[in-house]
C-alpha cells in the first residue's frame, strides 16, 4: 500500500500486522477514515474499504473515543463494530484490548497521541488514543496494567510503537493543562508565558513507569502539524474534520 507509515519494531512480528495511513492527495477528503465528522460518510466507507480489502480477513474495531481512561476487551471474534456506521462503535473508550485472531484494532487522530502495543509472548494487542486529557489520566498505563491483570501479560514483554502526533515543536498549551505534568522532566518547553508539551514523550515515559523496556519503545518522531501534507492536523488545520487511522490486528 501507499502512503502508509510502518514501525520496525513491529514489522518484524509474523503475528501481528498493523499500519498508520496518511493522506491521499488523489482521494476526495484526502483518505480521511472518520466517520463521527462532517464529510460525506460514503466516501468515508469508499475509503474504509479500501483498507479493508489489504485484510480482507479482517474484523475492524472502532471506538467512539471520548478522551476517557476507559478501556474495552474484545473477548471473542465479532462483526465489525464502527467500521460501516457511527452507532455501532464501542461507546465511551479509548484505548482497546484484544487476544483474538482476525480482529483489527484502530484509532482515529488528527494530533493526539495513536500508541499500538503487543504482547509478543501472550498474543495481545492494543491500542491507545491519548489526548492530553487521556494522557493526563494516564491511559497508556492503565491500558498495560488491564493486559497484565487479564492476559497476564508482562511489560519486559510488551513492544510500544508511538505513532505521528503533534510535537513540542508545534503543541502550544497554557499552564492550566501543562501544569498536570510538571512533576515529569522534560514535559515541555517555556515560551513566553506559553508552555510547548510534549505528549509522545510523556506517554514514553508513562510505559517506563509500567515496566516497558526503552528499548521496545518505539517513536515515529514525527510531527503531524510538521508534516501536514501527510497527516491531519486539527490545530495546524484550524479545525479539520479529517483523521488518519492507527492500527493493529492479530494473524
Amino acid at each position: 500500500m501507499k502512503n502508509i507509515y510502518t514501525f520496525t519494531n513491529l514489522s518484524k512480528e509474523k503475528k501481528c500486522v498493523h499500519l498508520v495511513t496518511q493522506k491521499d492527495s488523489i482521494q476526495p477528503y484526502s483518505f480521511s477514515l472518520a466517520l463521527h465528522t462532517q464529510e460525506d460518510p460514503l466516501q468515508i466507507i469508499k475509503n474504509r474499504n479500501f483498507i479493508n480489502q489489504k485484510f480482507p480477513n479482517m474484523h475492524f474495531i472502532v471506538a467512539n473515543q471520548t478522551h476517557s481512561a476507559n478501556v474495552e476487551i474484545i473477548t471473542k471474534q465479532e462483526e465489525a463494530q464502527g467500521w460501516a456506521d457511527v452507532e455501532s462503535a464501542i461507546k465511551n473508550c479509548d484505548a482497546l484490548i484484544t487476544n483474538q485472531k482476525n480482529i483489527m484494532l484502530t484509532i482515529l487522530t488528527a494530533d493526539c497521541v495513536p500508541i499500538l502495543l503487543f504482547d509478543k509472548k501472550q498474543n495481545v494487542i492494543a491500542v491507545v488514543h491519548a489526548g492530553w486529557k487521556g494522557t493526563e489520566k494516564r491511559i497508556v498505563s492503565k491500558t498495560v496494567e488491564k493486559m497484565r491483570e487479564v492476559f497476564d501479560s508482562n511489560p519486559k514483554d510488551i513492544l510500544a510503537s508511538i505513532a505521528p502526533a503533534i510535537g513540542r515543536c508545534c503543541y502550544e498549551v497554557d499552564w492550566n493543562v501543562a501544569k498536570y505534568f510538571k512533576n515529569i522532566e522534560n514535559a515541555y518547553d517555556n515560551r513566553d508565558e506559553k508552555q510547548m508539551l510534549d505528549l509522545p514523550y510523556i506517554n514514553k515515559v508513562q510505559l517506563l513507569q509500567v515496566g516497558l523496556d526503552e528499548h521496545h519503545i518505539e517513536l515515529s518522531n514525527i510531527c503531524t502539524a510538521c508534516e501536514v501534507e501527510k497527516y491531519f492536523s486539527y490545530r495546524k488545520e484550524k479545525g479539520c474534520s479529517g483523521r488518519f487511522m492507527s492500527m493493529i490486528g492479530l494473524k
